[in-house]
């Protein structure tokens, strides 16, 4: 069988497993966006013992691989009672591990605003929430959005992990079909140019949201995102 003819017959079960990596790394990046803004905030004005609790999680999060963290909740949870089928287990873990992540993000683009303006924000009576709303949070938005582009595009390549608890994503497709065929190379190949054209698209349309977002003179978020 010729190399086309390969990827054409492999290729509809790998798009589907390319869906199933995308609906993880869709929900994870979302929950973590969620989970890192309380984070961020828990850490800047949460209080001494808020503040510690969120950096302690920061810290062993951003201080172990997210394949270890796959496995704690996958294989270590159940033994305190909590089970989770494979797709929750990645999800879980992922939103979990890159929560950590934004939230460092997010904590540098909040401590980049001008604290004048949050002095402003207090002295016109606005409540701490809404300070945290309507002033910090639309600023902290544009300035984190270099930074939160590579975090989705780092989660999207990472879900490959997933099929080491038995999520059928694109890898554990690959790896099934190539079983089959003997025919690693060429099917890992096909693997890598979907991965290729779909991590293209997600980073230029994520270029495209910054620069529509981008306000002139704002600057630029200060974190260095991890290493994709």
């Amino acid at each position: 069988m010729s190399l086309f003819s390969l990827w054409w017959e492999a290729l509809p079960s790998l798009l589907v497993g390319l869906l199933e990596a995308l609906k993880l790394t869709v929900f994870s990046v979302g929950l973590g966006f969620l989970l890192g803004w309380i984070l961020a905030f828990l850490r800047m004005y949460g209080g001494t013992v808020a503040a510690r609790v969120s950096g302690a999680y920061i810290e062993f999060v951003r201080g172990t691989p997210l394949l270890v963290q796959l496995f704690i909740v996958y294989y270590g949870l159940p033994e305190l009672g909590l089970v989770f089928s494979p797709f929750a287990a990645a999800l879980t873990a992922m939103a979990l591990n890159t929560a950590a992540y934004q939230a460092e993000y997010f904590r540098a683009a909040l401590s980049s605003i001008s604290q004048g303006q949050v002095l402003a924000a207090l002295a016109l009576g606005l409540s701490r929430f809404q300070m945290l709303r309507d002033v910090l949070f639309p600023q902290a938005l544009r300035l984190v959005l270099p930074a939160w582009s590579n975090e989705v595009v780092y989660m999207l390549k990472s879900s490959s992990l997933a099929f080491i608890v038995g999520v059928m994503e694109i890898t554990g497709r690959a790896n099934l079909l190539a079983a089959r065929r003997f025919r690693y190379f060429e099917l890992y190949l096909l693997v890598a140019v979907l991965y290729l054209i779909v991590v293209f698209g997600a980073s230029s349309a994520l270029a495209a949201v910054e620069r529509r977002l981008r306000l002139p003179g704002l600057g630029t978020e200060p974190a260095r995102p991890r290493m994709a």
